[in-house]
C-alpha cells in the first residue's frame, strides 16, 4: 500500500528550534560567556529544501524520518573575552542535532554571524570608554 499524506514543517518552526538550540549550546559552553542581546533569542533565518526520495524496490532510499534539508543562519552576540571559535562550533553541533531530532531534517550548513562582542566593562552603569 502506498504512503498517504505528507508532513510539512514551516520554516519559522525550524528557525525557532535552531534559535533555542543556539541558546542551549551557549549556556552549556563552559569556555565562554553568552551575552543575550536586546532580543531574547538569536535572530535566525532558515531556508528549507525538500529532498526528493529515490525509490528502490518500493522503498525510499532515504530514511523515512528525513523531511528535507534546512540551511540555517544565526546572528548572535557573545561575551568577550571568550573562545569565539569554540562557541560557534558548539552552536553548529547543537543546531544540527536538535533540528535533526525535532524536525527530522538534515542540516548541511549552519552560518553564524557574530554581531557584537560584549565585555563585562561595557555593561557598567557609569558607561564610558574602556581602555
Amino acid at each position: 500500500m502506498g504512503d498517504r499524506g505528507a508532513t510539512h514543517i514551516e520554516p519559522r518552526v525550524v528557525a525557532k528550534i535552531a534559535a533555542q538550540a543556539a541558546v542551549e549550546a551557549l549556556r552549556g559552553e563552559a569556555s565562554g560567556r553568552w551575552v543575550p542581546s536586546r532580543r531574547s533569542v538569536p535572530d535566525t533565518k532558515v531556508s528549507l529544501r525538500r529532498v526528493p526520495s529515490r525509490k528502490k524496490g518500493g522503498k525510499s532510499a532515504r530514511s523515512a524520518a528525513v523531511h528535507g534539508e534546512a540551511r540555517v543562519k544565526i546572528s548572535l552576540d557573545l561575551g568577550y573575552p571568550a573562545d569565539v571559535g569554540a562557541q560557534c562550533g558548539a552552536v553548529r553541533r547543537r543546531v544540527v542535532e536538535r533540528v535533526g531530532e525535532l524536525a527530522g531534517m538534515e542540516v548541511p550548513e549552519v552560518a553564524i554571524a557574530v554581531e557584537r562582542l560584549h565585555s563585562a566593562q561595557t555593561g557598567r552603569p557609569e558607561g564610558g570608554r574602556v581602555r
